[in-house]
């Protein structure tokens, strides 16, 4: 875990790629949830920012 926060604070691009990789799936399980209706509507937002997240990360350092 530790090794995991030390890459996040160094700008790494594997913790980095990881936490927007969750950010998308958890968007997507926000999106075809039936139950919460404030899930459904802030999935749209989380899926695009872990997108965005994700291609700007891909050009972080190793």
């Amino acid at each position: 875990m530790t090794r995991f926060l030390n890459g996040l604070l160094r700008l790494r691009r594997g913790p980095w790629e990881m936490l927007a990789s969750i950010l998308i799936a958890l968007g997507v399980v926000m999106l075809m949830q039936p139950l919460f209706l404030w899930a459904y509507t802030w999935s749209f937002l989380v899926t695009l920012t872990g997108t965005v997240m994700f291609i700007v990360v891909s050009h972080f350092p190793e």
